[in-house]
């Protein structure tokens, strides 16, 4: 179903001439005489030039997703003789004294797409705001942060992260994905827990999606996903910059990114990517996909933390397709990338339809349900 995508072998040479110059105009001057000494001219260039992006846009089509039959294949139908949990539990560790938002878009956004449960564990600063956003949340007020121990001995501390990683483990097996990152914050004693939480993950086999200040977390401590296949990574423009440059030890290279991205997977080892931009690439090493379904062009914040949501439940479904007798012989975690992707796009189209320039978040959640409606009817 998906097309298998080889790297280039000339993306080595490209990283590891980072730092070199580029050519001198006194090369280019002896490379164009050449060309006229051989009967060519400059526009002999242009034209190589024209074509070798004619024969990338070719390719940037042939990676395309099929992603409503993917959406299709992996949507439970609702069937009532299913009970309460059967249609995902999902849960975000995320949620500060700054940031309340964020948890909340991922953790409804789930419930909108159609999983049954959806928790939050956060600090206790933000439990009570983000319980006043909904209802239908089961928060978890157990994170804290450096402001709030400190004072307290080592062994206090110490004291004080193992009952919350006891309160985390006690759900632990519950979850069919965490989503790690939305709201965090970058407190170093959050962040040391949060560390503890991803490793208890690990050893318990539950998938992550790793988005916002998560990756800033496994960024600089790449062991806590490296070699994990149930991971998956979301990073945005800025924070992709940073793990090619971590991993690679070059720049984001455009004209090669499909190249790059499975260079980055396999510099990390055994994760998934879902690169974010204009098209979304994913890839876990093996393949590269893009979807490039118009979305919107109102970029409000908070639709990565849409996009973290939706991940975590399409994945979760793929993961029980792929235990059921319909078998899919793509990873899990890259249909649950490409479904989540282009649901959320398609999300984002519809309430730009109706509310333009005041598109919200919180509108584009609206119409996660009716997107998937209108792929996948429920009756």
């Amino acid at each position: 179903m998906l097309i298998k995508y080889g790297v280039n072998s000339r993306f080595t040479s490209l990283c590891s001439a980072k730092n070199r110059m580029w050519v001198s105009s006194s090369v280019l001057r002896r490379q164009h005489f050449l060309i006229r000494t051989l009967g060519g001219n400059r526009d002999h260039i242009n034209t190589n030039h024209k074509t070798m992006q004619a024969i990338r846009a070719m390719s940037r089509a042939a990676l395309e997703a099929d992603s409503e039959n993917i959406l299709r294949a992996i949507t439970p139908t609702l069937d009532p003789t299913r009970h309460k949990g059967q249609a995902g539990k999902i849960a975000v560790i995320g949620g500060c004294r700054e940031y309340t938002g964020a948890p909340y878009f991922a953790a409804i956004s789930a419930l909108k797409i159609g999983a049954d449960l959806s928790h939050v564990f956060c600090t206790k600063d933000a439990a009570s705001v983000i319980k006043s956003y909904s209802p239908e949340l089961i928060v978890h007020p157990i994170l804290e942060e450096s402001y709030s121990i400190s004072g307290l001995r080592d062994e206090e501390r110490r004291y004080i992260s193992s009952k919350i990683l006891a309160e985390v483990d006690k759900w632990m097996e519950r979850f069919d994905c965490l989503v790690v990152g939305p709201g965090l914050g970058r407190d170093p004693y959050l962040l040391e827990c949060v560390s503890e939480i991803l490793k208890h993950a690990r050893q318990s086999n539950v998938p992550i999606v790793i988005d916002g200040d998560g990756l800033f977390l496994v960024t600089n401590s790449l062991d806590l996903v490296s070699s994990y296949p149930l991971a998956v990574l979301t990073p945005n423009v800025n924070e992709y910059k940073r793990l090619v440059q971590r991993v690679l030890g070059c720049e984001v290279n455009d004209e090669d990114a499909p190249e790059q991205l499975q260079s980055l997977v396999k510099g990390i080892g055994g994760v998934t990517i879902l690169q974010k931009g204009k098209s979304d690439l994913i890839s876990d090493g093996e393949i590269v996909k893009s979807v490039s379904i118009y979305g919107s062009p109102r970029r409000c914040g908070g639709q990565g933390d849409i996009l973290s949501g939706s991940v975590a439940v399409f994945l979760s479904w793929a993961r029980a397709k792929q235990k059921s007798p319909i078998r899919f012989r793509t990873n899990p975690t890259v249909l649950g990338c490409i479904a989540g992707s282009a649901l959320v796009r398609k999300a984002a189209s519809l309430a730009f339809e109706h509310k333009k320039r005041s598109t919200l978040t919180s509108d584009i959640i609206e119409c996660l349900g009716k997107s998937l409606e209108d792929i996948c009817p429920a009756c």
